[in-house]
């Protein structure tokens, strides 16, 4: 592991104080694309906005600084995210100072950089995943040189420690605990653009986390592109832990919060974090929420091959098997993909029969999509569209069933919940997360937004497939 040297960090501090004198007062504006590392990654962008003196706005239009935080893992989310930066033109064209920096997974690949220089000639700073650290000095630059300012190309950049942070929440919280993936699935850019695998040092995320705690935070989700990795490189260093070794030290730690992380690999996941996960509910510690998100992506033993990700479908099973008996009632979630290149019809049905033998809580669904650099671009038999959008039907199908009779066995049950304010669904209504990490709303009163940003014992009384209703008991 490579830390940024702490003279290069002060640095950035000194460009964040020179810029002060140019940007306090101003706007800025942030739009994120795609994983929660890159939501992580905004709000460190954010943070070193407010210490140059800016405030946020929802408005770009009143924004002197615009930042679009991509993602390239499919095609989709580089679209959408191409599209909303052409939209910023005009805004550049009203006022010539407005700055546009473009960062993220999309603008590490070489291809997405040649295009963006030739055919955004407004965007002023590009920035790759592994060099937002240097945002600072790189705005600094691009303002007083007046120059486009392109730092790119780094996937495997050091990791920053010390840098100001503006979260989101008061009461929710990411920490990153590693960077990068070793594991080279055949549809996946990540360990491309985000580089090798690099983790934190275990006693940095310790005090990072007492930190929140110490400040109210009530749910910390530990995050790394595959957290069961976390350590290896530290361990063969001959120092550090592994990732259940810290999820126990964590759980040690005084407060109430409760602790989740994402995302797993079934190859990576073992008995031993799930055995961690189990206790840490004993003797009033906090408690490892009980759920767990591990994909799957296909039900299928070739299928599984040809992504190259080490696990059968009955070594899947034989996990989720051993997470049931030490938490009998744990929710599990997962990734499934539909339309892999080569994929059959009856391959498609094994996934279909994953399904229904695991009987997902909620599953996150994708369509496979081509990414450059990748091997399965390249393979023979690319599924067609409209055959892949009828297996993504039939997969929902299938699943959301299993998910509502799943939620309405839970009507009676008492659930603990984290209160966090207003649902999208109607003002009437509060919302929140259960320990599942199921959705939970409860009648919006006087007495029920006192408890917001608390943890609220719901007795639940309805239920959706994506969704629980209840009542506070307390």
């Amino acid at each position: 592991m490579k830390l940024i040297p702490k003279e290069d960090i002060s640095a950035q501090y000194d460009a964040m104080r020179r810029l002060r004198g140019i940007c306090s007062g101003k706007k800025y504006y942030i739009r994120t694309f795609g994983c929660q590392q890159n939501e992580a990654d905004s709000e460190r962008l954010a943070g070193m906005a407010c210490e140059m003196g800016m405030t946020p706005t929802d408005e770009p239009s009143e924004a002197s600084l615009i930042i679009v935080n991509t993602c390239a893992v499919r095609e989709h989310a580089e679209l959408r995210a191409l599209s909303i930066t052409g939209g910023f033109k005009k805004l550049k064209e009203k006022d010539p100072s407005l700055v546009i920096c473009v960062c993220g997974c999309m603008v590490t690949q070489e291809h997405r950089v040649d295009a963006m220089k030739k055919s955004y000639p407004y965007v002023d700073i590009l920035i790759g995943a592994g060099m937002y650290f240097d945002f600072p000095s790189l705005l600094l630059e691009h303002i007083e040189k007046k120059k486009r300012i392109f730092a790119s190309l780094d996937p495997d950049g050091a990791i920053a420690e010390g840098l100001p942070v503006r979260r989101e929440s008061k009461t929710k919280a990411w920490v990153s605990v590693m960077y990068g993936c070793n594991n080279f699935c055949t549809y996946c850019v990540v360990p491309y653009v985000r580089g090798r695998e690099r983790s934190r040092e275990p006693d940095a995320i310790l005090e990072e986390v007492k930190g929140l705690v110490a400040d109210g935070c009530r749910e910390i989700t530990l995050l790394g592109q595959n957290v069961n990795s976390y350590g290896k490189d530290l361990i063969k260093d001959g120092r550090g832990c592994d990732f259940a070794d810290l999820v126990e030290k964590i759980c040690e730690i005084d407060g109430d919060f409760i602790l989740r992380f994402m995302t797993s690999h079934p190859k990576d996941a073992n008995r031993k974090l799930i055995d961690v996960m189990a206790k840490s509910g004993k003797c009033g510690r906090p408690k490892c929420a009980r759920q767990f998100h591990l994909p799957l992506q296909s039900g299928s033993a070739r299928v599984l091959k040809a992504m190259n990700r080490h696990y059968t479908p009955e070594e899947y099973l034989e996990l989720i098997g051993y997470m049931r008996e030490k938490m009998p009632g744990i929710a599990i979630s997962s990734d499934i993909m539909v339309g892999f290149p080569g994929e059959t019809e009856e391959e498609f049905e094994e996934t279909i029969s994953m399904l229904e033998k695991v009987r997902f809580d909620m599953i996150y669904s994708f369509i496979y999509s081509p990414r450059e650099l990748t091997p399965a671009a390249k393979m023979d038999c690319q599924i067609p569209d409209a055959e892949k959008s009828r297996r993504m039907n039939r997969l929902l199908e299938v699943q959301n069933k299993i998910s509502y009779e799943i939620n309405l066995a839970a009507v009676g049950s008492r659930q603990r919940v984290l209160l966090e304010g207003v649902s999208q669904k109607s003002e009437d209504m509060l919302t929140g997360r259960a320990d599942s990490n199921k959705l939970v709303h409860i009648p919006r009163t006087p007495e029920s937004e006192k408890l917001i940003g608390g943890f609220v014992d719901v007795r639940i009384t309805g239920a959706e497939p994506f969704a629980l209703f209840g009542e506070p008991m307390n």
